[in-house]
């Protein structure tokens, strides 16, 4: 495993609706940067290696967006994984010090998008998720509808056809999130809608209506990981958070051959890489308070409850119809207000869940803090495919 890392600052951008404010990447980069550093007490001059994540954006926007932070000649990597290169910057800077290449990283990630659904930007080359899209044309086709709500919401349909699902269930997930963005002020959204508004918002596709889709956002997020050594050196006991196990998991087999449409959208990345985390932290399901998980749409919310463990095959939907998921319940999912509410720029994704994770468990949550938070867990996924999951807890240093 290597030596332990933790988490000592974080800090974002509140998400924006894209064109909805003046700012260019590196604005969005230097406010969240900027906000991480000064939580973690320290000068950038003191990060060693820093890996930046951005899915639309030249190749080295990455170094362009530090400089207006700082300029000091460290190693930076720049990071695409879909919707899941947030969390795999996070993963490369806790890489470099499990692996003792450094004692102090940063990992940023941001995104400047365009109005509307995500499309294809080159159509001269191969498509990255074209086993994806065959797989899925070959079991369902293809309708009018944009590419990802009709995956995730083909993953909807097949576990509403095992488990006699009602779409009623996928609509609570969405009035949960967007209750719970109420009491962020990052959060994109901060609307809350009765279950018959978002039932009747349009549908997009089958069983997602518009208002269980995650909007495209502008916004950026960053994350200051340290050795314990450095965590001892700057006085930082109080305020770090330990990373217990990180796993990130792509493809199998199975995302293309199964015929499952849950499995073309990341279910078996989810399943493994929560296993992994589960050995790695000597934690299980069952002792985690909080989670960030990745509800791209309210579908994937669903079957992602059983691929963490959460409950058994088919119990996905008791658990958000009994309120099991919110305050009160015996775990809290989203409590930022997920990606539905909150927004999802790409790169800045799995680090603002790494940020609303450890203002938790630091008890700096404010209106939104989940009770005694002690163990959270997060859930980062991206087609084509990439999943990461992590656990974290309170440090125990003495």
């Amino acid at each position: 495993m290597g030596r332990k890392v933790f988490v000592v600052g974080v800090g974002m951008t509140k998400f924006e609706k894209p064109g909805g404010r003046e700012w260019d990447y590196p604005d969005m980069a230097k406010e969240a940067g900027t906000k991480a550093l000064a939580d973690a007490k320290i000068s950038y001059d003191e990060i060693e290696q820093v890996a930046v994540g951005y899915c639309y954006g030249d190749s080295t926007a990455g170094q362009r967006a530090l400089y207006e932070i700082g300029v000091s000649g460290v190693p930076v990597v720049n990071v695409n994984n879909n919707c899941a290169t947030g969390s795999s910057a996070l993963y490369l800077a806790k890489r470099f010090i499990e692996g003792g290449l450094a004692d102090c990283t940063f990992a940023l990630g941001f995104e400047k998008m365009e109005k509307g659904s995500l499309g294809i930007k080159y159509m001269d080359r191969a498509i990255p998720m074209q086993w994806t899209f065959e797989a899925m044309n070959e079991k369902r086709g293809f309708t009018a509808a944009p590419p990802a709500p009709q995956m995730f919401g083909n993953a909807g349909r097949e576990y509403m056809e095992r488990y006699g699902v009602k779409a009623e269930s996928f609509a609570r997930i969405a009035e949960k999130n967007h209750r719970h963005s109420a009491n962020n002020p990052y959060s994109q959204f901060r609307d809350i809608y009765t279950l018959d508004e978002i039932l009747a918002s349009p549908m997009v596709h089958e069983p997602l209506t518009k208002l269980q889709c995650c909007p495209t956002s502008d916004g950026a997020a960053a994350v200051v990981l340290a050795s314990e050594d450095f965590v001892r050196r700057h006085g930082l006991e109080a305020q770090a958070v330990e990373s217990l196990g990180m796993s990130m998991r792509t493809d199998f087999p199975s995302s293309f051959d199964s015929k499952s449409d849950m499995r073309f959208v990341g279910f078996d990345m989810t399943k493994a890489a929560a296993q992994d985390v589960y050995e790695q932290s000597g934690k299980g399901p069952e002792d985690v308070d909080v989670i960030e998980l990745h509800d791209c749409f309210s579908a994937n919310e669903m079957i992602t409850y059983e691929g963490l463990g959460l409950c058994g095959e088919g119990g996905a939907a008791e658990l958000i119809d009994s309120g099991a998921v919110t305050y009160g319940g015996s775990v809290v999912v989203n409590p930022s207000g997920g990606l539905i509410s909150k927004g999802h720029p790409l790169g800045a994704t799995g680090l603002a869940q790494c940020s609303e994770l450890t203002w938790q468990l630091r008890g700096e949550a404010e209106a939104r803090q989940v009770d005694d938070a002690q163990v959270a867990m997060q859930h980062n996924l991206g087609l084509g495919g990439a999943c990461v999951v992590a656990m974290y807890q309170k440090a125990a240093l003495v």
